[in-house]
């Protein structure tokens, strides 16, 4: 124990950990910058009453369910950029930079013509209110378009994380959130001669800020003639079977990964609706809170992926082995300050919330609770999944434990607690945590196998 102990720390301190936190400090922020968004339309409409945060809490989860669908595309080009980048194959970078964007854009006309076509439908999947049904269907009819943003920047995004530049398109995030605010403050309550359009308002500002971001992020990397500003010529290059198939063997399963991840969280939303609009309602107050805190835990897994990766492309199988265990330590070390400062500041987070009834608070301060415990225990599985096991190309694997330990044990469970039982919404939130526990102890058998230790762009 103590050889291994030794060879983590002698791998993990100095150089890759100074790189690991200058990469997680960007991809931390611009996912907190991701989380803001919804946070800012569940604060802003929350003045307005409990029906517009069901409705846009809802909402979000189903573009929520699209966009990880989405992120699960781009990271198998991600998976591959990291390791030419290892490699120092910058065609490599370009090219498949090129086949992600394409892929990405392809996958998003579906969303966009579902949330286009049947957005009443989608909505009424999570409650029975009509009202928050109409609400709901306002808010994802006019953000369809959006998935085509988030296809363009999500593309570029770990691009530029794989080649450790997070830093460019955490900016552009950033002017992405500031415009959202201002448009939901012009539109939401009618500022500037504007009219107050609510739930609309909100909707139209996320479109118009995520627009804004695209064209400031695209104008800056092509007019610097950017590594990853690719062209027809690199588009003609991916246009070929043995590419689009690689690509193809690393994304499809991680897009399945994620929908089926994604489709589980929105399935533990529409059970918690069946509890009442109380219960639904401080469920899309502690979302946005959690994936914010979250935050940080995605940031170190991610900056994990990139320089695994690299290592892996460059053939540093042993460094790999105990680098993975290093920032899994640092991950759970991370997630106690995190949780701690949740149960501290818990009331006066939910203070930001004016519009929650006296009960629903008080079911939202019990989950703030429950919430401390979970990104602890979620901690292990999400850097073994996203940092590890996915840099290596495991990634049938990470399908596989994904699937039977939300959609065959968590999901039921849960659904048992909530329709069967009659559990309160607090219990039903504990019993989240399952899934969590499942994928624990199965990351860590698989790290510890070393199966997932491959080189993917020698394959």
């Amino acid at each position: 124990m103590s050889v291994f102990l030794s060879n983590v720390i002698g791998h993990t301190r100095g150089d890759f950990l100074k790189r690991l936190i200058m990469i997680a400090i960007p991809i931390a922020l611009q996912n907190i910058m991701f989380s803001s968004r919804g946070l800012v339309d569940v604060l802003m409409l929350g003045q307005l009453g409990e029906a517009e945060i069901a409705a846009v809490g809802v909402a979000s989860r189903a573009t929520f369910v699209t966009t990880i669908m989405l992120v699960g595309v781009t990271t198998g080009g991600a998976l591959l950029t990291a390791q030419y980048w290892g490699a120092q194959n910058k065609e490599g970078v370009r090219q498949s930079t090129a086949l992600t964007w394409m892929v990405s854009m392809a996958m998003a006309t579906v969303p966009v013509v579902l949330f286009l076509l049947i957005p009443h439908q989608i909505m009424s999947l999570a409650t029975n209110s009509q009202e928050v049904i109409d609400l709901g269907a306002e808010y994802l009819f006019i953000t369809a378009l959006t998935m085509y943003v988030v296809s363009c920047g999500s593309s570029m995004a770990v691009g530029l994380r794989s080649i450790h530049q997070p830093g460019v398109s955490t900016f552009f995030s950033g002017i992405g959130i500031v415009s959202n605010v201002f448009f939901n403050w012009v539109l939401i309550f009618g500022n500037l001669g504007a009219p107050a359009m609510g739930i609309k308002g909100a909707a139209l500002a996320t479109l118009i800020s995520g627009v804004i971001e695209i064209i400031f992020l695209y104008s800056y990397l092509y007019s610097r003639s950017h590594l990853l500003s690719f062209g027809l010529e690199e588009i003609k290059a991916v246009l070929n079977w043995p590419k689009i198939s690689k690509f193809l063997s690393l994304s499809l399963p991680t897009t399945f990964n994620f929908l089926a991840w994604a489709a589980g969280i929105f399935t533990y939303h529409a059970i918690m609706g069946q509890s009442g609009v109380q219960g639904l309602a401080a469920l899309s107050v502690i979302s946005p809170i959690e994936s914010i805190a979250l935050s940080f835990l995605i940031g170190a897994a991610g900056a994990a992926s990139v320089l695994i990766g690299n290592q892996l492309g460059a053939k540093k199988y042993e460094a790999v082995y105990y680098q993975s265990w290093g920032v899994l330590a640092l991950s759970v070390a991370t997630s106690m300050v995190i949780a701690l400062f949740v149960m501290v500041f818990q009331h006066q987070i939910l203070d930001m919330f004016p519009a929650l009834t006296e009960e629903t608070r008080a079911i939202a301060e019990k989950f703030m609770a429950i919430l401390a415990i979970i990104i602890v225990i979620r901690s292990v599985p999400l850097t073994a999944i996203v940092g590890v096991l996915r840099a290596g190309g495991d990634v049938k694997y990470c399908l596989y434990q994904d699937i039977v330990s939300q959609w065959f044990i968590g999901i039921p469970i849960v659904a048992i607690g909530a329709l069967v039982l009659g559990f309160p919404p607090e219990y039903v939130y504990a019993l989240f945590v399952v899934e969590e526990i499942v994928k624990w102890f199965a990351s860590i058998s698989r790290m510890k196998s070393k199966k997932w230790i491959k080189n993917l762009v020698d394959a």
